[in-house]
Parts: structure tokens; C-alpha cells; sequence
């Protein structure tokens, strides 16, 4: 068996893992990181890949905590894709670097002058009608559009760039449960593995689990109360059409959230997969496929009568945000962080959403009470296996 000593080892191969990786690898640790399936599988691969500053969270003509608690991840992730923050985002690939905003009536005189504030400069800004985009160019269109400062990535290139800053220190373990060594205080003394084969006893002074929904089984398997889980499911509805531009907005509607949230990714063929989020995924967990897709192909109809979308393809998908658990099962404002229950070298994490990947590692560090290492790995490591990074929805369901 191979025997392996670490400072942190990190159970979870999602955006929030992959970027705490980096970071303590930046910081001079001794940390590997496990991932079972693909890097990605599930809720990060699969997100609209908006790094937003929380104004689709202010439609009610209010900062909110959740409109504040992200205001500034837009300029944080830039100086990132620059190679200037503390994690090197450079080469990763950005599909838009704003965000439209859209009514399809006058807005109100509320949220106009909201929009209009010293509060919101910086954040938003009215586009002039000279300025369009394609889609909202037709006579038909009466309503308001705004700009916001928020950006897109193609989130499978930042999970490939995020894997490549760490090269040998990112293992696929098989397939069979993780073997829990624990020490008589509960805490973890080693993990035990099969890796192409190979078994595997890693010894770390903290671990972590940023696995998303994975956390949960984790917990359970050491009998750890705590952190305690939600979920809120998401049913998306996806569309595959003929018209050639890609779209990046939100349109509002009578709620406090977005009505419709539009995202644009390329299909194997090269055509562009608008990606539906918003009301329309939230309320749409209540319908089958076929209902859902109903509703969406009503609400685009509705939305931009002016282009035809007859000859398209349509797809759904249900996945559910995993959370730390919040009273009332509401949307927490902020990533986590926290030590298990019974475990002292156990931390359990969730970046709650794609944009705070950056606050959940600073929250597992707060809480590190650990000096870097500066061991470096036995050469069998180099053996181990590597996962690859999921293939999204738009190239499966395709």
C-alpha cells in the first residue's frame, strides 16, 4: 500500500475544490485533491457560468445581503483571468464580459431610479438603442435594457485551467467507498483508497469536503451531525436553435428574481444552446420535461416574437444546488465554511454559487490553524490516475 503524508487533502473536484487547491498550493501547502467521477460532474459543469455582482438579486428596488455579499466577485474573477489575484485564471475562456438586463414594459419608477443611483453606478448602466443587441433591435421591442458589469465563463475551460496550475496532485480514486481511519478524540487519522488498482493510505493534518451534494453521504459515512445540508432543486430548460447570436441576460418580471435567465453555449454542431434559468427552472421543478419545455417555448414566444424559433431542439435538466441548510431552507447570502461535528480536522464547505468559489476558500483557510509543509509527494503518486473534466449538458443532452 502506498503511504502518503500531506498537509490538507481536499474530497470534492468542483469549482469551490479545484479553486481551494490552487490557492493553498499558491500558498505554499501540501495539498492533493480527490475527485471519484469528473471534475465538475453535476452542479458546477452545469451552471450558466455567471459571475455576477448580485443585481439580479435587487429587482425588488433594494441592496439586499445578497445583492452586497458578491458585489465585488466580478473584478475579483477579472483580476484572476488576468493572473493577478490570488488564484491564475489566464487562458480560461470568457463568453461575455457583461450581462443584459431586460423588461419587457417600463420597469417603474422605483427600480428606473434605483438603477439610477449612486448605489447601483458602476454595476449598471442604460444601453443606448445604437448600442443594442440583435435580439432586442426590433421595432417591437418597448421595453428597458440595461448593462450590468457581470461576465460569463465557459466553465469546463476554468475547471481544465484550474486542473492544469496543479499537475499531480489531482487523483480519481475507483469506485469503492473511502476507508475512514479514526483516531479516539473522532478525528480523522487516515484515508484509505484504491487508485487504478493501487491502495492508497493518505494521512493529512486537515481534511476537506467540498464535494457539493456529495458532503452529505461523506458526513453520514462518519457519523458527523454536522453541517447539516439542503437542497434546492433546479429544473433547466435548454434550446438549440438557428438564430446566430448568443445571448447573456436576465429578464424581470413581476418577482423579486429573474423571470428568465439566458445563457448561450456552442452544441457539438456549432449551433448556440440558449440555457434557461431563472423563475422558469425554480417554478419549473413542479413539471415533467414535457410541461417544462411547453412553458419555455411560451415564454420565448412571448418574450421575442420577432425571431423564430420553430425548428429548434429542446432538452430539460433537474439538478439541485447543494447548500449549507439555512432556516426557512432559504438561499444563503455567502459561501460556507465550518468544522464538522465530532471532528476537529474536518472542515465541510460549500461555495453555495459559482461566483463565490473565490469566499468559500478564504473561509477554509480562516479556519486552517496550519503552517505549509514543505514535504513534497513519493514519486509512485505520479501513477494515480487523474480525472478528466465533465462534459456539460448542452454537448449531452445534444
Amino acid at each position: 500500500m502506498l503511504s502518503i503524508d500531506v498537509d490538507i487533502a481536499i474530497i470534492g473536484g468542483g469549482i469551490g475544490g479545484l479553486w481551494l487547491l490552487n490557492r493553498l498550493r499558491a500558498r505554499g501547502y501540501n495539498a492533493v485533491l480527490l475527485e471519484r467521477s469528473a471534475l465538475g460532474d453535476g452542479q458546477s459543469v452545469n451552471s450558466q457560468g455567471m459571475i455576477h455582482g448580485g443585481i439580479k438579486y435587487a429587482l425588488g428596488g433594494a441592496l439586499t445581503g445578497s445583492s452586497e455579499a458578491i458585489a465585488d466577485m466580478p473584478e475579483h474573477w477579472r483580476r484572476c483571468l488576468r493572473g493577478e489575484g490570488d488564484v491564475d485564471l489566464r487562458g480560461a475562456a470568457v463568453l461575455s464580459d457583461h450581462f443584459y438586463l431586460w423588461s419587457t414594459q417600463g420597469l417603474g419608477s422605483r427600480l428606473t431610479s434605483f438603477f439610477a443611483s449612486k448605489l447601483t453606478r458602476g454595476r449598471v448602466e442604460t444601453v443606448r438603442r445604437d448600442e443594442r443587441h440583435p435580439a432586442f433591435q426590433s421595432p417591437e421591442f418597448h421595453g428597458n435594457l440595461y448593462r450590468l458589469v457581470d461576465m460569463v465563463l465557459d466553465v469546463p475551460s476554468v475547471l481544465q485551467i484550474l486542473a492544469q496550475r496543479c499537475p499531480g496532485r489531482i487523483w480519481r480514486p475507483d469506485a469503492e467507498p473511502f476507508v475512514f481511519e479514526r483516531s479516539s478524540n473522532g478525528d480523522i487519522e487516515a484515508l484509505g483508497f484504491s487508485a487504478g488498482g493501487e491502495g492508497v493510505r493518505l494521512r493529512a493534518s486537515r481534511y476537506v469536503f467540498s464535494a457539493g451534494a456529495g458532503n452529505e453521504a461523506l458526513l453520514a459515512q462518519l457519523d458527523c451531525s454536522g453541517p447539516a445540508m439542503q437542497r434546492r432543486p433546479l429544473h433547466q430548460a435548454l434550446i438549440k436553435h438557428d438564430y446566430p447570436h448568443p445571448l447573456y441576460a436576465h429578464c424581470t418580471g413581476t418577482n423579486p428574481s429573474p423571470r428568465l435567465t439566458i445563457s448561450s453555449h456552442r452544441a457539438r454542431d456549432g449551433k448556440w444552446v440558449w440555457y434557461l434559468g431563472g423563475d422558469l427552472a425554480t417554478e419549473g421543478v413542479a413539471l415533467d420535461e414535457a410541461a417544462l419545455i411547453d412553458k419555455g417555448r411560451r415564454e420565448l414566444k412571448e418574450l421575442f416574437p420577432w425571431i423564430d424559433f420553430g425548428a429548434a431542439e429542446w432538452a430539460a435538466l433537474r439538478i439541485d444546488r447543494a447548500e449549507p441548510r439555512q432556516k426557512g431552507l432559504v438561499k444563503p447570502d455567502q459561501a460556507f465554511a465550518a468544522t464538522a461535528s465530532g471532528c476537529t480536522n474536518l472542515i465541510v464547505a460549500w461555495p453555495t454559487k459559482l461566483t463565490l468559489a473565490p469566499d468559500m476558500a478564504d473561509q477554509v483557510e480562516a479556519l486552517l490553524a496550519l503552517e505549509p509543509g514543505a514535504a513534497a509527494l513519493p514519486e509512485p503518486c505520479a501513477r494515480l490516475p487523474a480525472p478528466g473534466v465533465a462534459p456539460p449538458c448542452w454537448l449531452t443532452l445534444f
